[in-house]
């Protein structure tokens, strides 16, 4: 069985649809959606074109599709920036009933037995938490609580939106990067798994994905275009915010999701 990973979409349909091209060549057994597929610009046309993925698939949820879920029912998370809210409420008017029980039903974790690779847990962020930050550089002994009782031998997650692979514990963890928000060089990030752990890229048009981004609605659709899209955040930036964050308990740094 071989298996691609996909996290962090983030609303951005032209992103998803090239490496979903390369999935395809690539003739995988399984698709596993880690999580975040929510919030972003293209949300409703995001989701249904997952819906009719023709290869068998299995959902996971991100803490995007919990904070949106959350906005529907009438809360408001403290871990959205004042900033960012009238995008994510945008996003949740967008959700037909359909897509809500849909994403409801979605589970925190999946485990998926790869031919190569043996067990392998998907989570968003770690396997106690969709919202824990960690990375290359974060010191060993801060993440052996999350991942120090575990009996599979890899972890695949995402969240931070830089691939990477480290071990932790016993435990091979492998962050698969971002599809639709990536934090490096622009285009499309995710994971081929089995017989091995592979990175993959995908490079796709981003000027045209940029334009047809800046077509929507969304509220901050030409931020996301431009700051997401065409000239995302640089790792070596986004490795400084993170582990400033990190350092303050149970905060999450800003993403740029607009």
């Amino acid at each position: 069985m071989s298996v691609a990973a996909i996290y962090d979409i983030h609303g951005n349909l032209p992103a998803l649809e090239a490496v979903l091209a390369d999935i395809r060549q690539a003739d995988v057994d399984l698709v596993v959606v880690g999580g975040d597929v929510l919030p972003g610009p293209m949300p409703v046309e995001t989701l249904d074109y997952l819906d009719r993925l023709e290869i068998p698939s299995l959902f996971i949820r991100g803490n995007g599709e919990r904070e949106v879920l959350a906005l529907l029912g009438g809360a408001t998370s403290i871990a959205v920036p004042e900033t960012y809210l009238p995008a994510m409420r945008w996003v949740a008017q967008q959700l037909q009933p359909g897509h809500v029980q849909r994403i409801g039903n979605w589970p925190l974790t999946v485990t998926v037995e790869i031919v190569g690779v043996g067990q392998v847990l998907f989570c968003h962020a770690t396997p106690r938490s969709d919202t824990e930050l960690f990375t290359r550089l974060t010191p060993d002994d801060e993440l052996i609580p999350a991942f120090g009782s575990l009996t599979v031998p890899t972890v695949v997650c995402g969240h931070t939106h830089m691939q990477f692979e480290r071990r932790l514990a016993g435990c091979r963890v492998c962050n698969a990067g971002s599809v639709g928000m990536p934090f490096g060089a622009p285009g499309a990030y995710w994971l081929l798994l089995g017989p091995d752990v592979n990175f993959r890229y995908t490079a796709y048009d981003v000027r045209a994905a940029a334009a047809r981004i800046q077509e929507t609605t969304y509220p901050q659709a030409a931020e996301f275009a431009t700051n997401n899209v065409l000239n995302p955040p640089s790792e070596g930036h986004m490795l400084e915010v993170f582990a400033r964050a990190s350092r303050a308990p149970d905060t999450k740094p800003p993403k740029p999701i607009s």
